[in-house]
């Protein structure tokens, strides 16, 4: 991977974890680097899975897809953002 794939890989991360952070209700206590992190798979596996369904390579906006990825990253914000507040409560 080239250096400008990594730094796609990491705006991409952080505009898909932000989105993903959007779409959670409430107050998330995770951090900027799990969110970017979360992202960076929830983009990647959303891809996947867009591809898998058909859908990766359409024209114009690939929204299922971009649906498909803020999903995830929203699923695994709330998943952090349970743990976190479970180690909160122990």
């Amino acid at each position: 991977m080239e250096i400008t794939g990594l730094i796609s890989a990491i705006i991409i991360g952080a505009i898909i974890g932000g989105l993903g952070r959007l779409v959670v209700p409430g107050k998330q206590h995770v951090s900027l680097l799990a969110t970017i992190l979360v992202g960076i798979v929830s983009a990647l596996l959303g891809t996947a899975a867009a591809t898998v369904l058909g859908v990766a390579d359409t024209s114009g906006i690939d929204w299922i897809e971009l649906a498909l990825q803020v999903g995830l990253a929203g699923a695994g914000v709330s998943v952090l953002a349970g743990r976190s507040r479970a180690k909160l409560h122990r």
